[in-house]
């Protein structure tokens, strides 16, 4: 894939959501947002490895709970470049808006697969991630839970700039810049196939080998079910990243 080629995907996806939205702009729901995540990295050996994650996120004004998030992967190198991932994601979803408290948490349940393809351009380390999901949400009303799950797939494909700013023997500052957009299928999805764009900027900061701390910008611009309602999140982001080896 040349230069030219890529570049041109990349704002593509940029500009994606808001051409997508022009066309049938209604309702939009300016949310602002605070995630905090911890992701630990353990390697078992020179193919395989075990990712966890656990991503706690609150709205700001008001301050309010959104949910909360742990993911577990197992991933395989494949080849230097490609690396493959399967896992579980379970999700405990207090509100989606912080003006309404629903009394009790939404669980969502999620198998995820996906392949990543790293790409040297230039000082740009280029990261490529293709991923699906299935999504179980359990079935709720006005009252509380109620029995069974609503199941969809979502396909996700995301990509990402990583470049070095700095690096010494141990330890490093990277700026990275990301763009992700997210499709929804399955027959429960009538209105919004298109489900949302999420565009990143952040710093990431290398402690020692096994230590690094980020901090970011995420905006998430996403279509909800009616079709004629959106939220538009700002989100910072705060990550650490702890790698372990067996």
């Amino acid at each position: 894939m040349g230069k030219r080629k890529i570049f041109k995907i990349f704002f593509l996806l940029i500009l994606s959501s808001p051409v997508l939205v022009a066309q049938t702009e209604k309702n939009i729901d300016h949310q602002s947002l605070l995630w905090t995540r911890y992701c630990n990295q353990l390697t078992i050996s020179n193919k395989w490895s075990v990712h966890s994650e656990f991503d706690n996120r609150v709205f700001i004004n008001p301050i309010e709970q959104n949910l909360f998030v742990a993911r577990v992967q197992g991933r395989y190198k494949a080849k230097e470049q490609i690396e493959l991932g399967a896992g579980f994601a379970y999700f405990s979803v207090a509100t989606q808006n912080p003006e309404v408290d629903l009394g009790f948490n939404v669980p969502e349940y999620r198998g995820q697969q996906e392949v990543s393809v790293k790409q040297s351009l230039g000082k740009i380390m280029l990261t490529h991630r293709y991923q699906i999901e299935e999504r179980f949400v359990h079935n709720f009303d006005k009252e509380g839970l109620v029995d069974g799950t609503t199941f969809f797939l979502r396909f996700r494909y995301r990509i990402q700039g990583d470049h070095d700013l700095w690096k010494s023997e141990k330890q490093y500052l990277k700026a990275i810049v990301s763009d992700e957009i997210m499709f929804n299928a399955g027959d429960k999805i009538i209105k919004n196939t298109f489900d949302q764009n999420r565009f990143y900027v952040g710093l990431q900061l290398g402690i020692n080998p096994s230590l690094a701390t980020e901090i970011g910008f995420l905006n998430s611009f996403q279509e909800r079910a009616s079709g004629v309602d959106y939220f538009n999140r700002n989100i910072i982001r705060f990550s650490i990243y702890h790698k372990l080896k067996i």
